[in-house]
């Protein structure tokens, strides 16, 4: 057992945190929660898990092992395996997703780059115009593509900032493309299982759901958003959303799992002896990249920072990562009502996944996150 004093955070502090994130399960506003810290290249011993498997169980029912839909957290793991192939020199990040893919030519698209893909600065839409049609219909992931294709963009990449889940879907295409490999075969082959992820996959593969106590039991039951309600066939509970691997928020994974991944970063790419990505493509990706694109508003540029997949610190964003973290903080947030965030300066992450959705108030994730970020030391 790690005590907290030697593991570099306060103990009362602490007790602080255990009871809020155990208060906001036993009142009923967060139906399952987990937490995991990374400190010093080191874990807790393990996460800290609340509330219930499914939305109807008992409280304490949460499984020890228990698999959350993290939903945008994917946007960062999908980044770095095209960031992957930029250290190994297969990919650049100026060249045009045009000469990448060459179905996406049409005049006002042919400027856009990788660069803009992983800075959401593209010009695509967060979602198609038909989106939910293609879930009702439980479209496959080549529909989404040929969507993201053919849209009209909003504004000439590289003169706006937008968040784009779209420009996800082409990012996965290009890492297919280039490496040889679907990318939710490249993410585990490259990244997942050399640290040791086994509790993670961009989409529940069909052996999640066989034999006698298949994988499937362990994804915690999610709050669905107002527009799911009533839609069993292609909700975030749903076998068609769980098995899709949508790559802007179909990863399915564990807090300890999130908080290996958060170990080496902290750590410069490697852990456990493993060189996952090099040090400087750490710091390339954790850097604020819309410096660079010179159309950007300036307002966006100071207020709104984003590395390449990695969102930054907003502090005064209602989707920040609270208000104590410090200002070279980076992570993401996920609609499910999931956040992870790393703050080099203190050597620290946080994963705090839950299933309350954000839409039904991000407030939760946030006052968690500063009882946690103040108990460090």
């Amino acid at each position: 057992m790690i005590a907290p004093d030697e593991f570099g955070i306060d103990p009362s502090a602490w007790s602080r945190v255990l009871a809020l994130a155990s208060s906001m399960t036993d009142e009923g506003a967060v139906p399952a929660l987990a937490v995991d810290l990374v400190r010093n290249g080191r874990c807790l011993e393990r996460p800290l898990m609340f509330g219930r498997q499914r939305l109807n169980d008992d409280p304490g029912t949460l499984r020890d092992d228990a698999v959350f839909l993290v939903a945008s957290l994917t946007k960062p793991f999908v980044a770095m395996a095209a960031m992957l192939l930029v250290e190994q020199g297969r990919l650049a990040l100026n060249e045009r997703v045009v000469d990448l893919i060459p179905e996406f030519d049409a005049p006002s698209k042919r400027s856009m780059t990788v660069r803009h893909l992983l800075t959401h600065t593209s010009g695509l839409p967060d979602m198609l115009p038909h989106n939910r049609r293609l879930r009702e219909t439980n479209s496959p992931l080549t529909s989404f593509l040929s969507g993201a294709l053919a849209v009209t963009l909003d504004f000439p990449p590289g003169s706006g900032v937008q968040y784009q889940s779209m420009g996800f879907v082409l990012l996965a295409e290009i890492v297919s493309r280039v490496s040889g490999l679907p990318c939710r075969e490249f993410l585990r082959s490259h990244i997942f299982d050399p640290l040791g992820m086994h509790g993670t996959s961009l989409g529940a593969p069909d052996d999640w759901f066989e034999g006698d106590a298949p994988r499937v039991d362990r994804i915690v039951e999610v709050a669905v958003e107002a527009e799911q309600v009533g839609q069993a066939n292609w909700n975030w509970n749903s076998r068609y959303w769980r098995q899709l691997g949508a790559p802007w928020g179909g990863l399915l994974t564990t807090p300890r799992d999130l908080a290996v991944f958060c170990r080496m970063m902290l750590a410069g790419g490697e852990w456990g002896g493993v060189r996952i990505f090099s040090p400087s493509t750490i710091t390339t990706a954790t850097t604020n990249q819309l410096c660079s694109l010179r159309e950007i508003p300036e307002a966006d540029r100071r207020t709104r920072p984003w590395g390449f997949g990695w969102r930054l610190n907003w502090p005064a964003h209602a989707a920040s990562y609270g208000d104590l973290v410090g200002p070279r903080t980076y992570g993401h947030w996920g609609a499910t009502g999931t956040m992870f965030w790393i703050d080099p300066d203190q050597n620290a992450a946080a994963v705090i996944l839950s299933t309350r959705p954000f839409e039904q108030s991000g407030n939760h994730l946030a006052r968690l996150s500063n009882a946690i970020a103040a108990a460090l030391r």
